[in-house]
């Protein structure tokens, strides 16, 4: 029987060139999705909020390297390990942090909580709790653009645990089908919960999953900002050109566990440790320094101007107000010619 092979996409954009600027931006904004989540990680154990939370640390090259490489018309749809998402595309810490404590400011009105950020209006169209869920609405907002002629593309985003699921493949089918502008994207930090992707499957190269259909796909260092910059960027290309789905295998690593309630007993600390070595925020800060983009003292104002921004945000949540009970009633509509149901 002939084996798979991935169909490689075509280059179709010459590697950028990154400058001064852009480097501390892009410390800056990881920086911020850090400190924002070691700070999570901090107010959940005091029990200032509840229900689930899932930190992105260790991941933040992924989150940088495609809000640096998409417009401002695209959309980005994700799972719910998504607070990194917002941050990135500039939703304020304060909106971010009111969310998770469901208080009316938050980015969906304290409704959400941590697995459910919005921010339509710069084209986050959120984190979704179903596992794999976010596929087939992730194909449907691409239909919308290509159906209304626009050149916008969606980045839809899915851990590896989500490759299991059947939507995957109908999504895929599709969307070849069709040739919708989506760029799907596996961020493959090696674990589904607690389960290793080599206990999970035969094909240990995600990538060879488009190959059955023809979608073009490709293995990514997750690590580095610029290597998902450069894939994000030839793959949205291809889209807009109208040649349909990329399929990019994002290999990235957590450095704490799926939840705050796991205990990470299936992996090593040896490992663990092995991949702070390449930690994203440590190499664009080694270009920095290299480079000599900042000095000490300015890298240290950046850190320090981040810290207040999340201790603003704290005090922003603490101080803003619950829902009242009559919320429930809205942001839920009806509709009054409504066909289908005979009284």
């Amino acid at each position: 029987m002939a084996k798979a092979t991935a169909i490689k996409p075509k280059k179709t954009t010459t590697k950028k060139k990154f400058d001064k600027k852009t480097y501390l931006d892009w410390y800056e904004k990881m920086y911020l999705m850090r400190k924002f989540e070691e700070k999570c990680g901090m107010l959940y154990t005091m029990q200032k909020f509840g229900g689930f939370c899932h930190l992105y640390i260790g991941q933040e090259a992924v989150a940088m390297g495609i809000v640096e490489a998409i417009g401002k018309a695209d959309k980005v749809i994700t799972a719910y390990r998504d607070h990194a998402f917002p941050l990135a595309m500039g939703t304020s810490a304060d909106q971010c942090m009111a969310e998770l404590y469901g208080k009316t400011t938050g980015t969906s009105k304290g409704k959400g909580g941590s697995m459910h950020f919005f921010d339509v209006e710069r084209g986050f169209w959120g984190g979704h709790g179903i596992v794999g869920g976010q596929i087939g609405l992730g194909a449907g907002i691409a239909f919308s653009e290509k159906y209304k002629g626009t050149k916008n593309v969606v980045v839809c985003m899915m851990g590896d645990g989500a490759v299991r699921q059947g939507i995957l493949h109908e999504t895929y089918n599709m969307a070849m089908l069709w040739k919708l502008p989506v760029v799907f994207l596996v961020e493959n930090n090696n674990y589904a919960m607690g389960t290793s992707v080599e206990r999970t499957t035969n094909v240990l190269k995600l990538e060879k999953m488009g190959a059955s259909y023809e979608m073009p796909s490709r293995t990514v260092d997750g690590m580095s900002v610029e290597a998902v910059f450069n894939a994000i960027t030839e793959a949205a290309e291809r889209a807009r050109k109208g040649d349909g789905p990329t399929w990019l295998d994002v290999k990235t690593y957590r450095y704490k566990g799926h939840s705050m309630s796991d205990p990470q007993k299936y992996r090593t600390k040896e490992e663990v440790e092995k991949y702070k070595g390449i930690d994203p925020l440590q190499q664009v800060l080694s270009v920095i320094k290299d480079k000599k983009y900042a000095t000490e003292k300015q890298i240290k104002h950046i850190e320090a101007k981040v810290k207040k921004i999340i201790e603003e945000s704290v005090k922003f949540a603490e101080d803003s107000p619950v829902p009242e009970p009559s919320a429930l009633y809205e942001d839920v509509y009806t509709q009054e010619d409504y066909p289908y149901i005979v009284e």
